[in-house]
C-alpha cells in the first residue's frame, strides 16, 4: 500500500467526515419527498442512483472492471444478493424515517458493528478477544432492555443492522470499490425499480412528474432525482477516505452517522425517550466504547510488536555487518 502524507491523511479525514456526515443527515432529506410513499421513493432512488453512477463512471472513464466481472458468475450472484439486501435496508430505512422512527434507525446502525462481529464468528469462523465477547454480550443485553422499553422487539433496528451486516459481508467477498459496487447493484435493481415506477404510474400512486397535494410536481420530481446524487456522493467520499486514512480511523468515523441520526430524532423530530430507552442506548454505547478501546489497544500492540521485530532484526544484522566489515578490512 502506498505511503500517505500528512496532507493526504488530513484530506482523507475530511472525506470520511463528509461521507458519514451526509449519511447521518439523511433523515432530514427523506421527509422532503413526502407525500411520496416509501416504495415510490425507493424505486426512484434506485433508478436515479444508476443514472448518477453511470455519469460518474463516464466522467472518470472508469469502466474497465465491467467486462472481467461479467465473466465471473459467482461474483455476479453475490452482487445480486447484495443488491436485494441493500434494497431491503433502504426501503425499511426510508419508511422508518418518514414514519417517525428516526431514533430506532440510529439504533440499527449503532448495533451494526456488533452484528458484523457476530457474523465474523458464525460465517467467517473468526476468533474473538475477550473484550469483543464482552461487547457482544452487552449489546445483546441492550436489545433485551430496549425490547422491554418499546414493548416489542426493536425490529426496525434489527432489520437495518442485520441487512447492512449481510451487505457488508457480501461486499467483502465480492471485492469491488464503493462506486463499482453501487453501479453493479443499481444495474441489477434498475429493471425492477423502473417497472415498479411504471406500475405506480398506472395505479395512480406515482409522484414523479405530478402535482401532489398542492406541491409543485417538478420541484418534487427534482428532489426524487436528487436522491440518486446524494446516494453516490457519500460513497465517493468514502472511497477517497478509505485510501488515505487507517481503517481504525474509518472505524471510529462510522459512529458519526448514527450519532447524527439519534440527535436529529431527539432534537429535531422530538421523538420520546423514556428512562428505559435511555438505559438501552447507554448499554449500546458501552458496548461500542468497549469495542473501540479494544481496537485501539490492539493497534498499539501490533505497532509495538512490529517495532520489536524490526529492532530484533536490526540487532541480529549487526554482528553479520561487523564481521563483513572486518573481512573487508583484512582483504584490503
Amino acid at each position: 500500500m502506498p505511503e500517505t502524507t500528512d496532507q493526504d491523511n488530513g484530506r482523507g479525514l475530511w472525506y470520511g467526515i463528509a461521507a458519514y456526515g451526509i449519511w447521518g443527515l439523511f433523515p432530514l432529506f427523506w421527509p422532503l419527498l413526502e407525500p411520496g410513499a416509501a416504495d415510490d421513493i425507493l424505486a426512484n432512488r434506485m433508478v436515479w442512483s444508476l443514472i448518477a453512477v453511470v455519469l460518474l463512471l463516464v466522467a472518470q472513464r472508469h469502466w474497465g472492471w465491467i467486462r472481467p466481472l461479467l465473466r465471473q458468475p459467482r461474483r455476479l450472484a453475490m452482487l445480486a444478493g447484495a443488491a436485494a439486501v441493500i434494497s431491503v435496508n433502504w426501503g425499511v430505512y426510508i419508511w422508518a424515517v418518514n414514519a417517525g422512527h428516526v431514533v430506532e434507525t440510529s439504533l440499527g446502525y449503532f448495533i451494526n458493528p456488533l452484528v458484523t462481529i457476530a457474523f465474523g464468528v458464525l460465517v467467517l469462523k473468526e476468533r474473538l478477544r475477550r473484550a469483543q465477547w464482552t461487547a457482544v454480550g452487552v449489546g445483546a443485553a441492550a436489545v433485551a432492555v430496549l425490547s422491554v422499553a418499546y414493548g416489542r422487539l426493536p425490529w426496525i433496528a434489527l432489520v437495518l443492522a442485520f441487512s447492512f451486516a449481510t451487505y457488508g459481508l457480501l461486499k467483502k467477498k465480492v471485492g469491488l470499490s464503493g462506486l463499482e459496487s453501487l453501479a453493479a447493484e443499481s444495474a441489477f435493481m434498475f429493471p425492477f425499480a423502473l417497472a415498479y415506477m411504471v406500475y405506480l404510474e398506472v395505479a395512480g400512486r406515482g409522484t414523479f412528474g405530478h402535482t401532489v397535494e398542492g406541491s409543485y410536481g417538478w420541484g418534487h420530481s427534482g428532489l426524487l432525482m436528487l436522491s440518486g446524487v446524494i446516494t453516490a456522493i457519500p460513497l465517493m467520499c468514502f472511497g477517497a477516505a478509505a485510501v488515505r486514512v487507517p481503517l481504525t480511523v474509518l472505524g471510529l468515523l462510522q459512529y458519526l452517522a448514527p450519532v447524527f441520526q439519534f440527535l436529529i430524532g431527539v432534537a429535531v423530530f422530538h421523538e420520546s425517550m423514556s428512562s428505559a430507552r435511555w438505559a438501552g442506548f447507554a448499554l449500546v454505547w458501552l458496548a461500542l466504547a468497549t469495542l473501540t478501546w479494544d481496537a485501539l489497544r490492539q493497534v498499539r500492540t501490533d505497532r509495538a510488536g512490529r517495532a520489536a521485530a524490526a529492532a530484533a532484526a536490526t540487532a541480529a544484522a549487526q554482528p553479520v555487518l561487523a564481521q563483513t566489515q572486518q573481512e573487508e578490512a583484512v582483504t584490503r
